[in-house]
Parts: C-alpha cells; sequence; structure tokens
C-alpha cells in the first residue's frame, strides 16, 4: 500500500472520531512498522497509533492487553477509538515525561522512579497471568537467542550452524534448568516505553507503552529488561537495590533469583544482539549498531555466573566482541 493510500485510510478513521480535525505531530516510530502521532483537538491530546496491517501489524494483542493491565489497577493507556480491519488506534495520552528523560532532568528521582517500575512488576506478577498468551519457554527463546549467531556473527563475520547447533542446546539446557513461565510479562520494559506519572498514586504512576508482545515468561525478565537496558546506563548499585527489592517485596531467595535473573538475561541479550544487527544489515537502521556495545556489557556480565558456564564457553570461543571493526561491518 502506497504512503498516500495509507494517509486516505487515516483520514477516513478520524473522520469516524470525535477526533475530525484535529491537528496531528509524530511523536516517534519505533523498531516496528508502528507510527504514533499526536492529535490535539480544542485543547486536548490523544494518541493515534498507525499499525499497517499489510506490513503485518495486528492491533488486537495491544487492545487485549491494555484491558488486562488496565483492570490489574495499572497505567496502560486507554483506548479511545480502534480500526481493527486497517490497524488504527486512539489512546489516551500519558504525557512526554519518559523515564530516559526524567532520569536525566531529575536525577534525584531515579531511585523513586525505578522503585515504583518494579512496585508495577511486583502488582503484574501477583496478578493471574493473562488468559490466552503464548508462553515465553525454552522452545521459544532458544531460537531467539540464536539470532545472535544469525545476524550478529552472521553478518560480522559470517554464518557456523555447527557452532549455532552447540549453543542452542547449551542455551536451551540452561533455560529448562533455571527458568519458569508463571506471570505475564511485557518483554520490552525499559526507560523508554515508561511514562513518569507523578500525579496518580501507587504502581499506577508508571504509564506503559509498547506491551503487545506480552507473554507467559520467568518473573526475572522484566527486571532484566529494566536493569539491563540496551539504550541507558542503570547505575550498578541502583539495579542491585531494585533486585534485592523485589525479591524481599516476593519472597524470593535473591541467590535463586539471580540464577534465574542471568540465565533469562543471557537469553534476552543475544536476542537483542541479534535484533540490532538485523535491524541494521537487513532494514537499513543504522543506528542501533551503535547499542551494541552496552548489551555486550550486559550479555558478559550475565555469562560470568556459574549457571551459564557452558553457554559462555560457546559465546568466547565464537562470537566477536563489538570492536569497531565489526561495528563497522554491521552498519554496511
Amino acid at each position: 500500500m502506497t504512503d498516500t493510500a495509507r494517509a486516505t485510510l487515516k483520514s477516513a478513521f478520524l473522520e469516524g472520531t470525535d477526533w475530525a480535525g484535529a491537528s496531528a505531530t509524530l511523536v516517534a516510530g519505533d523498531a516496528s512498522n508502528r507510527k504514533y502521532d499526536r492529535l490535539t483537538l480544542d485543547g486536548k491530546t490523544a494518541i493515534l497509533m498507525d499499525a499497517p496491517v499489510e506490513k503485518g501489524e495486528d492491533i488486537r494483542p495491544f487492545v487485549a492487553v491494555a484491558d488486562h493491565l488496565l483492570n490489574a489497577g495499572l497505567s496502560a493507556p486507554r483506548i479511545i477509538a480502534q480500526d481493527r480491519e486497517h490497524g488504527f488506534l486512539i489512546l489516551e495520552d500519558l504525557g512526554n515525561d519518559l523515564y530516559a528523560r526524567v532520569a536525566i532532568a531529575q536525577p534525584e528521582l531515579e531511585d523513586e522512579i525505578y522503585r515504583v517500575a518494579v512496585d508495577c512488576l511486583i502488582t503484574l506478577h501477583r496478578a493471574a497471568p493473562m488468559p490466552g498468551l503464548g508462553t515465553y519457554d525454552p522452545e521459544t527463546t532458544t531460537p531467539l537467542a540464536a539470532l545472535a549467531y544469525d545476524w550478529y556473527l552472521g553478518e560480522s563475520i559470517g554464518p557456523n550452524e555447527d557452532a549455532k547447533a552447540d549453543f542452542s542446546k547449551a542455551m536451551h539446557d540452561a533455560l529448562v534448568q533455571h527458568s519458569k513461565c508463571t506471570v505475564t510479562i511485557l518483554r520490552d520494559y525499559h526507560a523508554e516505553n515508561l511514562l513518569w506519572l507523578p500525579e496518580r498514586d501507587g504502581p499506577a504512576r508508571v504509564g506503559l507503552l509498547d506491551f503487545q508482545d506480552a507473554m507467559i515468561g520467568d518473573p526475572a525478565y522484566d527486571l532484566v529488561s529494566l536493569l539491563m537496558d540496551a539504550r541507558r546506563d542503570v547505575p550498578p548499585d541502583l539495579a542491585d537495590k531494585m533486585i534485592g527489592y523485589y525479591c524481599d517485596q516476593m519472597g524470593l531467595s535473591r541467590e535463586g533469583f539471580e540464577t534465574r535473573y542471568h540465565v533469562v538475561g543471557a537469553q534476552r541479550n543475544l536476542r537483542i544482539l541479534g535484533v540490532f544487527a538485523r535491524l541494521s544489515r537487513r532494514d537499513g537502521k543504522k543506528h542501533y549498531v551503535d547499542l551494541i556495545p552496552r548489551v555486550w556489557d550486559h550479555l558478559m556480565a550475565n555469562l560470568a555466573h556459574p549457571a551459564l558456564a557452558d553457554v559462555a564457553a560457546l559465546i568466547h570461543r565464537d562470537l566477536p566482541a563489538p570492536e569497531p571493526e565489526v561495528l563497522d561491518r554491521l552498519r554496511r
């Protein structure tokens, strides 16, 4: 579908809502094909999500997960209007105060906003898992971790299917032994998908975005997303404090939880290495390569845990460190 045809569909959708005649300003695009506009009309604002069905987008999971989060007392944006056939949503506007911005502009709030983000996860994890979601189990997550071999290795040095097979077995074994799928996970829970809403109460002070890929997974997963952020450096002492806080509130052994944290963390960080390399090489989004060194550092911290000794040996054998020449190849 051409951009002009898509714009015509968007206009027709808006004309059938209370936001007909609103001005629209691009807020953001993301790693997917979705785009977001801020609508302004008579002094009020809302967010228009444009998720092209013809490019594989589907707004139905977003709507369903938003409903689950709102029912749990959390701050997902309310759905104002929707066109499921063509992939348009009008959403409550939760503002501009992304965690990533607040932490820079008001560093004295960093501890507080991260604690509230952990409170939000605690609320979500204490609620019954959302019905109907897929399970983020080792059979699902091992091939995703292997994206590091497909794209990070494959597009920098070259593919190695035998090495990938060795890795996949070791990663799968570690996940089977040390992870459990028991809670709803949002899977992209980081400072550029969270909004600070200080006028609200409790965990509802966290505005939630980009949760349409929610699944049932390990409780450590979203904590890894938050504290091993691919896009910003979370102070190590703050990350340590938040892990301890989560364990205390949930009545968990910290030693056991940290094992799970590093095992699912390794899976996540390997997946991100592969995804960022793919975004650059396949989709031309070269700026994601700039984030790879931070993700690599997170991965090295994960692999230092004894539970990942077998995986670590293979990663150190197979994957190149993100030296300048490696990153240059991924950009080209």
